[in-house]
């Protein structure tokens, strides 16, 4: 029998040939805790009698959920990683630098055939780039500083084939939402997700990545897509040289297969209060927003940029809706600047806050109060996710934010290819 390549990752990374469901003891490639799950991680360190890191160049530490900090206990949190980092030689990304996640793309520690881990549940991100990466617990992670592996379950592997042309302003984003609408939250749970077909070839890098860091809503342990030159070429620019380009093997054994064409496709909306509570956006059309939010390890990138710049280029937003951007990190925010992105944005009204979670931790920029709504391009809309519990969520993509900003409710991004 064949393997998938989440089957062919851990066979590698434990050393012996293994297959879904067996139990395995894993060497890890990269390691990577943030500023809402250091601390405890760093504790557990020390309570385990942690000495050293096993490689300090593959530890990191990231400020990006609250950063600059808003508290004194997140200030107290963020010393506490600052003076781990700098006793053990570990690598820390200070407030500003960006997202733990792009910042893990962009470290050259991911490539294809490696193993990642984070203590967040979105590291399934780095999939996109023919990765095995998941998100793990912080004593768990503690338990990875020291010994550089960890035991997992292997998983198996949900095979979703997705094929067709996009339809002008359908996005990545709304591929994965219908995927996750038809999956359902816990339909893919402990399984590797893989991507591939069609649509996904023709995806950008990081349209993939939009894909693979929402695996999780499904209950995912992983999503992953199948390595080709377009990945190979993205890793170049970032002097990635190392990685085996792995593929499912024809007569891998796949617990399931879900197939679909999107040439029909319309844009979709994730409603209040599930991710998969998924919806065509002319379903939703028309509801109110107060707060639209561009950015987040989904939907934070250059390309996402782009899209909305485009749309926001010599308007003006709604009076009286709040458009807050935040670039996944400081290279991208750079890169816009260059374009003139950032520029538009201002000129538009938009907020544009440092490179970071913003918004979507919840923490301490674009917090709602109660009744207020937001359309978001981030990955989640629980209940109090933003704020008060008493807001609304509504999920998009780059496309349906930016038109739903002008419009001043939710609104068919599709509408500007009739002006």
């Amino acid at each position: 029998m064949g393997k998938t390549i989440a089957e062919k990752i851990l066979s590698l990374a434990s050393g012996k040939d293994v297959c879904a469901g067996d139990i395995v003891v894993a060497r890890v490639n990269a390691a990577m805790a943030h500023d809402g799950t250091a601390l405890l991680a760093i504790e557990s360190f020390r309570e385990m009698n942690g000495q050293s890191l096993w490689d300090p160049s593959r530890v990191f530490l990231v400020i990006d959920h609250v950063a600059p900090s808003a508290t004194e206990s997140f200030s107290r949190v963020h010393k506490v990683m600052r003076e781990f980092a700098r006793m053990h030689g570990a690598n820390l990304y200070e407030a500003g630098s960006g997202i733990c996640h792009q910042l893990m793309v962009e470290s050259g520690l991911i490539y294809p055939s490696a193993l990642a881990v984070g203590a967040d549940s979105h590291t399934c991100t780095y999939g996109a780039l023919g990765a095995f990466a998941t998100g793990i617990g912080s004593t768990e992670m503690a338990a990875v500083f020291m010994s550089g592996k960890l035991w997992f379950k292997v998983p198996e592997t949900l095979k979703v084939e997705v094929d067709g042309a996009l339809p002008p302003m359908v996005l990545p984003k709304d591929v994965i939402l219908k995927i996750i609408g038809l999956v359902g939250a816990d339909g893919a749970t402990y399984k590797a997700v893989e991507f591939c077909g069609s649509t996904v070839k023709s995806m950008s890098v990081d349209g993939r990545l939009t894909l693979c860091n929402m695996a999780v809503e499904m209950g995912a342990k992983t999503g992953i897509i199948e390595t080709d030159e377009k990945t190979m070429n993205y890793l170049g620019g970032l002097g990635v040289k190392e990685g085996l380009r792995l593929r499912s093997d024809e007569d891998a054994d796949f617990s399931s297969k879900i197939f679909f064409d999107v040439s029909n496709l319309e844009p979709q909306v994730s409603c209040p209060h599930n991710v998969d509570n998924v919806r065509s956006v002319k379903e939703v059309e028309g509801v109110e927003v107060n707060q639209v939010f561009l950015g987040s390890c989904t939907n934070g990138r250059l390309e996402d940029l782009r899209v909305a710049a485009e749309i926001l280029k010599g308007k003006t937003i709604r009076r009286g809706v709040r458009m807050i951007v935040a670039p996944a990190s400081r290279s991208i925010y750079l890169q816009a600047l260059k374009e003139g992105l950032i520029e538009i944005f201002v000129e538009a009204g938009c907020i544009v806050c440092n490179p970071g979670c913003g918004p979507c931790a919840g923490a301490h920029q674009g917090i709602l109060a109660p009744g207020e709504v937001c359309l978001s391009t981030s990955n989640r809309n629980f209940k109090g996710r933003m704020g008060s519990p008493d807001a609304e969520i509504y999920l998009a993509s780059p496309a349906t934010a930016a038109v739903s900003a002008l419009e001043g409710r939710i609104t068919d991004p599709r509408v500007l290819l009739k002006r």
